[in-house]
């Protein structure tokens, strides 16, 4: 009871050290993946969704008639496509989508007062890659494409699936200035009256691509078959985040009984995922982007996952069976979102999209904060000053909660010297200090919990409004002003962390110093050591403490001084 604030503080540290290093196994850096020197001699169908009515390649000696390479992610004709938002290619193979990037959002910005600073002294600043973050990549270290097709069932003719090889009209295509929606078509035959049309459609301003699969069948007889959609990866692994920063990198799948569930590459190497549900999706997540393909929400969706060989991972699904009659046609639709995880535009696109912006357990509580913080931006347009005002909404909401923790803390410091001449006159006699130290409690009206309890139940809405200015991609790059022009990324000059440091010293002054001089001591120690840690954190983030911390000084301040004015 001597100082339970104190406790709880090294509890809080006890459990984050030891969150720290789960979150190091679950999420952090793994070990290089090896890549094969030399292709790898696969089973073509190795890759495709396991419809069950897909005949099976492989002879009755148990020798391939048919291989690809494992890597076979280079084809004879690669067709470019250049929008507003993607600067995206097309393999003619399968229409497989590789090598996409996002336009509008490069790795890294220049800081112009880094930069002026560094030419005052005559220094170089360090060189930033200014390139657009790429998410599908031919890259076999980084291999991750958008495959997609159709797969005929038992008795129908074969349909082009994502290793079929597709004719095009152009090389290249470009959304001119003034049109709204690009089509970018290829067509394949099987030279027997089936013609498939697979039609690319990409809108101005969207990371939404509607990909419309048409069956044109002038053969005598019914083809039946499905369209697929599917992700294939290796494992992501972000070489320039943040060390102390990070968030999930995996598969993701969406259904109406189980809604938003994570599957890693762990649980995809111990088992393959098959489940079915109306409507759904199927995803690729990573720090602020994420990959989706969305089949129709009005049909029954079978889900699945694969490991293949060399790393290799893939999630994706399948529609029914659907018959197209001799002389018909049949068109298969589906959306392919890519880009970043924008909420207000992902939940445009499919039910539930939104929520791979993961605030984990704490979502009903993180959703609202960001909701707040758009609304604010929307008024003050800039996201530094958003943090700021979602601060002081915040310091309100719970300021009758705050005010009862400062009465307590006050109270206990104004009692503090008598409790320390208490401890040395019973020095030798602990039972009977602890004794008298509750009789003191009880006459000065102090609960010593008192300052604890406010702050416990203000926990969850700490730590959500944590995981909201870590996961908001609208932070990433967003100017504040003057030196920080990255709320997304370290504080370049670190004043801001040094500001949150000194904060924190003073706070610790208006607050109760502990009874035993070890723990005085280490408190003493708390602001240095959360400094350093602060360093390496986003400046949005850091932002937020330095400015809760001064709230919190204005109004301990206030209160104390009303506390010792008290007789």
């Amino acid at each position: 009871m001597d100082n339970i604030r104190f406790l709880l503080v090294i509890a809080l540290a006890m459990i984050s050290y030891m969150l720290w290093e789960q979150w190091q196994l679950d999420y952090g850096p793994k070990p290089a993946i090896a890549v094969a020197e030399q292709p790898v001699i696969l089973d073509p169908q190795a890759d495709l969704p396991g419809t069950g009515n897909i005949t099976s390649t492989v002879a009755a000696n148990g020798q391939i008639l048919e291989a690809v390479p494992s890597f076979d992610v280079h084809a004879d004709k690669i067709i470019t496509v250049t929008t507003d938002v993607y600067s995206v290619e097309i393999d003619i193979k399968g229409g497989t989508l590789r090598n996409l990037d996002l336009l509008q959002f490069p790795h890294e910005k220049e800081n112009t007062v880094v930069n002026k600073l560094f030419a005052l002294v005559g220094m170089e600043p360090a060189e930033k890659d200014l390139s657009p973050i790429r998410l599908f990549d031919s890259n076999t270290e980084k291999l991750f494409l958008a495959q997609s097709g159709l797969i005929a069932s038992t008795g129908s003719a074969k349909g082009p699936d994502h290793h079929a090889v597709y004719s095009v009209e152009k090389d290249s295509y470009a959304m001119a200035v003034g049109e709204e929606t690009l089509s970018v078509p290829l067509t394949w035959t099987n030279n027997a009256g089936l013609v498939v049309t697979k039609t690319y459609t990409f809108s101005r301003g969207s990371y939404s691509i509607n990909v419309d699969q048409k069956v044109s069948n002038d053969s005598a007889q019914t083809w039946t078959g499905r369209q697929y959609g599917q992700l294939l990866r290796v494992p992501y692994v972000d070489d320039k985040g943040n060390t102390f920063i990070r968030t999930y990198a995996g598969g993701v799948v969406y259904t109406e009984e189980e809604k938003y569930q994570k599957v890693d590459y762990d649980e995809m190497e111990e088992s393959n995922l098959s489940v079915s549900t109306l409507g759904g999706w199927s995803a690729m997540t990573q720090h602020y982007f994420a990959t989706a393909w969305v089949p129709p929400a009005d049909q029954e969706n079978h889900f699945y996952t694969k490991k293949l060989k060399d790393w290799r991972y893939v999630i994706g699904s399948y529609s029914p069976a659907v018959a197209v009659n001799a002389h018909t046609d049949v068109t298969f639709n589906s959306h392919l979102f890519v880009g970043p995880k924008v909420q207000p535009m992902m939940e445009k696109v499919a039910k539930g999209l939104e929520l791979t912006v993961d605030y984990g357990w704490l979502t009903v509580i993180g959703k609202p904060i960001y909701w707040l913080l758009n609304q604010i931006h929307d008024y003050v347009g800039n996201w530094g000053l958003s943090i700021l005002g979602v601060t002081l909404c915040i310091k309100l909401l719970f300021f009758k909660l705050s005010q009862a923790s400062y009465r307590s803390m006050a109270k206990m410091r104004k009692i503090q010297p008598r409790l320390k001449e208490m401890q040395e006159k019973y020095a030798d006699d602990r039972q009977r200090f602890n004794t008298e130290m509750m009789a003191m409690y009880k006459r000065e009206k102090v609960n010593p919990m008192g300052g604890c309890l406010p702050i416990m139940v203000q926990i969850p809405v700490f730590i959500s409004l944590y995981w909201v200015l870590i996961e908001t991609v609208e932070l990433r790059q967003a100017d504040f002003a003057f030196w920080i022009q990255n709320l997304s990324g370290q504080d370049p000059f670190f004043i801001l962390p040094v500001l949150m440091g000194i904060s924190m010293k003073i706070q610790q002054s208006l607050n109760p110093a502990p009874i035993d001089p070890l723990q005085a001591k280490v408190m003493k120690m708390f602001p240095l050591v959360f400094t350093v840690f602060f360093l390496f954190f986003p400046a949005g983030l850091v932002l937020y403490w330095v400015c809760n911390n001064t709230l919190s000084i204005i109004q301990q301040w206030y209160i104390t001084k009303q506390i010792d004015a008290e007789k």
